[in-house]
């Protein structure tokens, strides 16, 4: 979904939801925002890519409308981390300059409308742990994400950090 500011929301397919049903939620959500242009296009295009396994930079313009200042700084750091690579709660909090604020990043992360485009799965506890995902499918889906980015789980489903 994308609006003239640009991109709103990223719906995954995950859920099991068919694409009326999801066009339809779509239009709920944001009955100003438009699911056929050049933009979710070319969003669509870029997730394509990155689902069949290709190092995708999603440098699209987003609407940020919504957004805290916070959550500005938080999805504006995570959407830089690379392919394949993680970062704990507590580093992105320090990292943007809110030391101690790891629960704000994970709150952060639990809202984000844009999966894959803000790579939230690329985030993950201080011992390396899954401690969430918000997206379809859950710690499940972000397990696999992180497999397929060539990231390294231990015995216990921890990334190397």
């Amino acid at each position: 979904m994308a609006s003239a500011a640009g991109l709103v929301e990223v719906f995954l397919p995950f859920a099991g939801s068919g694409v009326e049903e999801m066009l339809t939620g779509m239009k709920k959500l944001y009955p100003q925002a438009d699911t056929g242009n050049g933009l979710t296009e070319k969003s669509a295009q870029l997730l394509q890519r990155y689902f069949s396994g290709e190092r995708v930079e999603f440098r699209l313009e987003l609407d940020k409308e919504g957004f805290t200042p916070f959550q500005k700084r938080v999805y504006e750091y995570v959407a830089a981390i690379p392919y394949g690579q993680v970062k704990t709660y507590a580093r992105i909090a320090a990292e943007i300059g809110c030391r101690g604020a790891a629960r704000g990043v994970g709150t952060a992360m639990a809202r984000n409308p844009l999966p894959i485009v803000i790579p939230c799965h690329r985030v993950v506890g201080a011992s390396g742990a899954m401690t969430g995902y918000s997206a379809a499918g859950g710690i499940a889906t972000k397990k696999i994400l992180l497999i397929m980015e060539g990231v390294t789980l231990d015995g216990n489903g921890r990334a190397k950090i």
